[in-house]
């Protein structure tokens, strides 16, 4: 990946992997619409106002980002899947260098 790019790994509800290229700085909610992921739908377009791009980060990157905000805290009790330790919504999480070839799972449903 050039400097400014790193690769993520979505895992699909189907299990399969679609590996994407996303620009530091984006949001994970941008990369995955960028680049079509299934099941991202993002229905608010990235203003943490609906669950529709609820994702699940693996531990490690987890481990590297800050806690979600109360805001996001809220909208994720309203998510359709099931909420975990690592849900975040993707509109809230920004790349950085350090994501570079993590994994995001997307949950079987969004709305």
């Amino acid at each position: 990946m050039t400097k400014n790019k790193i690769e993520l790994n979505f895992k699909l509800t189907d299990g399969t992997i679609q590996k994407v290229e996303a620009s530091i700085g984006e949001s994970v909610m941008q990369a995955a619409i960028f680049n079509n992921v299934d099941g991202i739908d993002a229905e608010c377009g990235g203003s943490c106002m609906c669950a529709t791009c609820h994702i699940y980060l693996s531990d490690e990157l987890a481990t590297l980002l800050d806690p979600a905000s109360e805001d996001e805290s809220e909208m994720l009790e309203e998510a359709a899947a099931e909420r975990r330790e690592t849900s975040r919504l993707s509109c809230q999480v920004r790349i950085c260098e350090e994501m570079d070839g993590g994994v995001i799972e997307v949950p079987q449903c969004q709305s």
